[in-house]
């Protein structure tokens, strides 16, 4: 199986590596591609976007980059798109988990 990983931040880096590590043992051949850090990329995911790109906190430091957050978002979608995994796996990251949920949803891709 092909799955795709999104974690934001560095707890949700340890549980994705965990859950990779797992599911490797279920399953040799499964592909990970992921958004998280090097304890995924250490599990054996590729990782495509490291967390500290994308942590943001408070009003002001959202606002200031609004213009990398949507970026990210167009990326994220354009690589789902091409990638095609079998799942998304959504780890914390609310914020930006959420959204891309409703929009894999909607896209037909098992969240």
């Amino acid at each position: 199986m092909r799955y795709y990983l999104l974690a934001g931040e560095a707890s949700g880096d340890l549980h994705g590596a965990h859950l990779i590590q797992a599911l490797k043992a279920e399953d040799a051949d499964a592909q990970f591609r992921c958004w998280g850090g090097d304890l995924m990329q250490q599990a054996g995911g590729k990782v495509v976007k490291h967390y500290r790109d994308l942590a943001f906190m408070g009003f002001l430091e959202v606002a200031r980059n609004l213009p990398v957050i949507l970026r990210n978002f167009r990326f994220c979608k354009t690589d789902l798109q091409e990638y095609r995994p079998d799942v998304l796996i959504l780890i914390d990251y609310p914020g930006f988990n959420l959204r891309m949920a409703r929009w894999a949803y909607q896209n037909g891709l098992r969240v």
